[in-house]
């Protein structure tokens, strides 16, 4: 005689998704325009057009969103900013904050 049990687990599906992060560049008075087209080119994968557009937005209001990124991605690429800058004796400087 063969006795049959079943087990059931429960799982839970309630699972959150990480935040976001915006990474953004800041403005500052030494930094060269074709520079931090460079950085948003190489850095953050966007096109020439949308780069120039960041650009000029860190240029005329002081910073600009460079992309949403989970936490680890977002210091990793403020990391990233910093060593180019610091590479090509720019003081660049980028942070990340919640959004």
């Amino acid at each position: 005689m063969a006795i049959k049990i079943d087990i059931v687990e429960k799982v839970n599906t309630n699972v959150k998704l990480p935040k976001n992060y915006k990474v953004l560049l800041l403005n500052d008075d030494f930094t060269s325009m074709d520079f931090v087209v460079e950085v948003l080119t190489t850095i953050f994968s966007h096109d020439a057009k949308s780069a120039v557009e960041i650009m000029l937005k860190v240029h005329h209001e002081g910073r600009g969103i460079c992309g949403v990124y989970t936490f680890e991605i977002a210091e990793m690429k403020v990391a990233q900013v910093h060593s180019l800058a610091y590479a090509n004796n720019f003081p660049l400087k980028a942070v990340f904050e919640e959004e």
